[in-house]
């Protein structure tokens, strides 16, 4: 049988989408919910936390008397809205390179029927990548990321691993990456960024760039940010979940854009047959909700600064505290997350009953009080001790407290921010305590 190792480095490990292990590899699936089917069990993108911005609220409502529904791939308002938003970012489109769905991963789906073949990620990747070519039965190859950031794979590991998929009878055809990246929440040099995208162009893949977390940069006059489709235009879809930063993720609503080539229109039209085939279009009200965060007038320019300001400054403390404490976790640069290694702690945990990332998992979001994803969700080793660690539960427990840390001259120092990062430093605190009494003497 071919293709056993989808990983792509020798092993067999557990779907990172599903709730637990695999069954064949590692034993009986644990803290499964109830029901639920085996392609995936993933962590939503990181909300902000924040109330919704009332003038979308506004747009919603207003839009919700209209019976009519937006046609598969989006409405003329909702691409000319998008086109203008890639625009303004020194993408020139036009409607017919444009496609809408209701959410990023609806478009992903579509995108990897319609390329066809197997398909390539980074690990760690967004948790909800793979799961989509799994569904479609296609095996997802991970591939490793260089040291210091994560979403854009290493140049030599992607042709390592393309020659070993083809070696085994596979067709690699698709490979998703991020600059600005979920779970890592690193931005990819661009000198690695070309590299990559050379290698990947040479073997004749197509690229999908999954921009959700473009805007918001926490650095953004210091980080330097250049998208695929800009170095490699006739190459490239790029794909935008308007959750990351212009929506509420209770309203789904992403954006795709498509090179302005034949085989960029041909890839667009064969999306729009699988969206129809699929009924994914984005609802009325949120389309119009959409199309007015994608024309960025100035609500929403202030209330995205304001919020990434504060999750940059959350972000920072968080980080703070976890390195403290002996874990390793790169300096988050963009979204509202850190991915933290807790192998220096692995002794401590050991003493928890913590040997993996499903129980990391379990005992972080029970100690913590909020979720932390293991980085198995993510494609990661479920043998390492990585987690996710948002910054949106700590802003507050309501929505006058969260709207206060927008406001607020010093965020972190509102007590309940502060009572928040407390609890965080006290159990990472713990765990480095428990660590220095296991240490051997010297």
């Amino acid at each position: 049988m071919r293709r056993t190792d989808p990983e792509g480095d020798g092993s067999v490990r557990s779907d990172p989408g599903a709730g637990g292990r695999n069954a064949g590899a590692h034993g009986p699936e644990r803290h499964a919910p109830e029901g639920h089917g085996p392609v995936r069990y993933g962590p939503p993108l990181p909300g902000d936390g924040l109330p919704v911005l009332p003038e979308l609220s506004a747009v919603l409502a207003a839009a919700a008397g209209r019976a009519e529904g937006q046609p598969a791939g989006g409405g003329p308002a909702l691409l000319e809205a998008a086109c203008g938003y890639w625009t303004r970012r020194g993408l020139p489109t036009l409607p017919g390179q444009v496609a809408a769905g209701p959410g990023a991963p609806s478009l992903l789906l579509a995108l990897t029927a319609a390329q066809g073949g197997d398909v390539l990620v980074p690990r760690p990747c967004a948790a909800w990548w793979a799961p989509y070519a799994r569904l479609l039965g296609r095996p997802a190859f991970h591939v490793a990321t260089p040291a210091e950031s994560g979403g854009v794979p290493d140049p030599y590991a992607l042709l390592e691993t393309v020659r070993r998929v083809r070696a085994e009878g596979g067709d690699p055809r698709l490979l998703v990456l991020s600059v600005a990246d979920d779970p890592t929440a690193t931005v990819a040099p661009p000198e690695l960024l070309h590299e990559t995208l050379e290698a990947a162009v040479g073997e004749g893949l197509h690229l999908v760039s999954d921009e959700t977390w473009r805007d918001t940069l926490h650095a953004p006059h210091d980080t330097v940010l250049i998208g695929p489709a800009e170095m490699l235009p006739d190459h490239v879809t790029v794909v935008t979940d308007l959750a990351g930063s212009l929506l509420p993720p209770g309203w789904p609503a992403a954006v795709a854009r498509f090179p302005a080539s034949a085989g960029g229109a041909g890839l667009h039209a064969r999306v729009l047959d699988v969206l129809t085939a699929l009924g994914a279009s984005v609802a009325g009200p949120v389309a119009a909700a959409a199309g007015y965060a994608l024309d960025e007038p100035e609500p929403v320019t202030e209330r995205r600064a304001a919020a990434v300001r504060l999750h940059a400054r959350v972000a920072a403390a968080a980080h703070a505290a976890v390195t403290a404490a002996g874990a390793l976790a790169r300096p988050p640069q963009t979204g509202r997350h850190l991915y933290a290694d807790l192998e220096p702690l692995r002794t401590a945990l050991a003493a928890q009953g913590v040997g993996d990332a499903q129980e990391l998992e379990d005992f972080l979001t029970a100690r913590l009080g909020m979720p932390a994803p293991g980085g198995h969700r993510f494609g990661d080793d479920l043998a390492a001790l990585r987690v996710r660690l948002a910054t949106g539960p700590l802003l507050g427990g309501t929505d006058e407290e969260r709207t206060e840390c927008l406001t607020a001259p010093v965020p972190l120092e509102l007590p309940h921010v502060q009572r928040a990062l407390i609890s965080l430093r006290s159990v990472f605190d713990d765990l480095r305590d428990d660590a220095q009494r296991w240490e051997p003497p010297r």
